[in-house]
């Protein structure tokens, strides 16, 4: 079996709250690098992990992961809706395998995703329908959250079920880095925004654009400065690179829920799907970053990071 990793940030304020041009252009530029290492690398497999911003997921069942047999994309913020291309037969297998590993795994066979996993697949591979994928949900908003190391032990598991596909497998990171978005919680929430967290009313074209338009108003102010949400913290963010690319996985494991949101904000814990990317990478043998970029990105509301990984040589 051969394995590679992709980490990238997503944000649904790209191509509405941009920012300077020359870091646009530092930004294209890095995933482009991505973009071209995947077309080489050629993936049979793309096992994609991503959040999820209560468009699928919601209090009334709330699994801290879980693993689809299908998944549909409902479009929000300007991305893709539609099927994703899943492939059902590799996703039964590695959920087979690990629960046969003994981590618990929610299976899901009508998952419904956003741009945490429509980004990142419209980015590398131009649309949501061209390669083959598993998609691979780890909560990363909705409290309580679990403790770090079982989402190590769940790429892990699954890297090490992927290695008996026999197949090019790319493993794939959506989300984090630090940051702070007007996520609704759950804790102290009005009734009518309460149900809507538990139950998952789907809501009307103009709820969609008036919640859209709410985010992209507070990047703006965030960008502005006039924001109270918590500033993008780039010594955290490159802490989380460093301990990655160095391999020090199992640092991971003293790292708590409390710490995490204080040093990069409420929806920090997206850095959960990078975990568990680079576990399952891990789990196939050992690996070395081929790109790494970096930069805090106000208008986003983002420390994003774009992340290439391979196989030392000989595996």
């Amino acid at each position: 079996m051969n394995a590679a990793a992709v980490g990238l940030s997503h944000s649904p304020l790209i191509g509405t709250n941009d920012p300077a041009p020359d870091v646009l252009a530092a930004v294209a530029e890095a995933v482009e690098e991505a973009r071209s290492f995947v077309h080489d690398f050629d993936p049979e497999l793309v096992v994609l992990y991503a959040p999820d911003h209560y468009n699928g997921f919601f209090y009334k069942e709330m699994p801290p992961f879980c693993l689809a047999t299908e998944a549909h994309a409902v479009g929000d913020f300007g991305s893709a809706a539609g099927p994703l291309s899943v492939d059902t037969e590799a996703a039964r297998a590695l959920a087979r395998g690990v629960l046969d590993r003994g981590v618990d795994l929610t299976i899901s066979a009508r998952m419904t995703v956003d741009h945490g996993f429509v980004q990142p697949l419209e980015v590398l591979f131009g649309g949501i329908d061209t390669v083959p994928v598993v998609p691979v949900f780890v909560n990363g908003v909705a409290t309580p959250l679990g403790p770090v190391r079982r989402v190590r032990a769940l790429g892990t598991a699954i890297g090490e079920a992927a290695a008996d596909l026999d197949r090019r497998v790319l493993f794939l990171a959506s989300g984090g880095l630090s940051h702070d978005p007007p996520v609704p919680v759950l804790d102290g929430a009005p009734p009518r925004v309460a149900d809507a967290l538990i139950e998952g009313h789907p809501p009307t074209p103009e709820q969609r654009a008036r919640g859209e338009q709410r985010v992209i108003q507070a990047g703006r102010d965030y960008a502005a400065g006039t924001s109270s949400m918590i500033p993008i913290n780039p010594d955290w963010d490159n802490l989380v690179l460093d301990t990655l690319a160095d391999t020090k996985l199992a640092e991971v494991d003293a790292w708590t829920t409390d710490w995490m949101g204080a040093e990069g904000g409420g929806s920090a814990h997206e850095v959960r799907t990078w975990i568990a990317t680079f576990a399952s990478l891990a789990a196939v043998g050992d690996y070395r970053f081929t790109s790494r970029f970096y930069r805090p990105i106000p208008e986003w509301i983002a420390g994003f990071a774009v992340v290439t990984a391979q196989l030392e040589a000989g595996r």
